[in-house]
Order: C-alpha cells, then structure tokens, then sequence
C-alpha cells in the first residue's frame, strides 16, 4: 500500500484526478487499520488538518492521545508533510430510512383474539346491535 500510495502522489496526472482530500481519505484505512477505519467516517482535509468523525465520544477521547502516532503513519504511508494534525469530531447521529409499519399477522375480527367462546359471542352480538 505504502509503494502505490508514493506512485500515485509521484504521479502527475493523479493530481488532476485526486484532490489532497481523496488521497487522505484513501490512505486513512491504511494508516489507522482496519479496527479504527470501522469506527471513523468522512474524512475530511482541511488547510493541513484532517477532520475525522467518529462513532461517538468514547472514540473520540481514546483516539485523542493517539493523534501523534498517527500523523506519524500517514507521513510514512505517503511519504509528505501534507497533514500536519488530525482533529477527531462526533459524528451527527444519522437516521435511519423510515419503513412503513405493517400490521403483525392481525385477525380479520377482533373478536377472534377473544378465547372464551361464551364471552366471544357476546361480544360479536353487541357489536351487531351497535352498529345497527
């Protein structure tokens, strides 16, 4: 990865392609790892600070005291000074479609769910006489 990362930076026509935002968003899994890259989403570059969201607050304070190390990873995995710091946001909690709610298998007549037959019939009876 490291090899193809420094390719494409030497690349002349990879910078009309790639933004510097594309690149740090390319490489980020790369310089974090798999684990990390699960947990974080839209990367973001900014001036020479990358903007990262993570899940929740939690992973924001563990990831602070790392922030070092990896501006160090993502140095040596693209070989450039480009990012000189990383900034780790809560992520806005993001909604989920909305599904139209089904019925759960319910009865034709309600008085089905009723299960002493006496009380059943009563039921259906008064039913019949208020609505008529």
């Amino acid at each position: 990865m490291e090899r193809a990362a420094k390719l494409i930076r030497r690349n002349s026509l990879s910078k009309q392609v790639l933004t510097d935002e594309d690149y740090a968003r390319a490489i980020w899994p790369a310089a974090v790892g798999k684990a990390v890259a699960a947990h974080t989403s839209r990367v973001r570059l900014v001036r020479n600070k990358l903007l990262v969201e993570v899940e929740d607050s939690v992973w924001q304070k563990q990831l602070f005291p790392l922030t070092s190390q990896i501006v160090a990873r993502i140095r040596q995995v693209t070989n450039s000074d480009l990012i000189e710091d990383v900034e780790f946001r809560v992520a806005v909690p993001r909604r989920r479609p909305m599904r139209a709610e089904t019925p759960e298998s319910a009865p034709a007549d309600e008085a089905e769910t009723i299960r002493d037959p006496v009380l059943k019939k009563v039921y259906r009876l008064s039913r019949k006489k208020a609505t008529a």
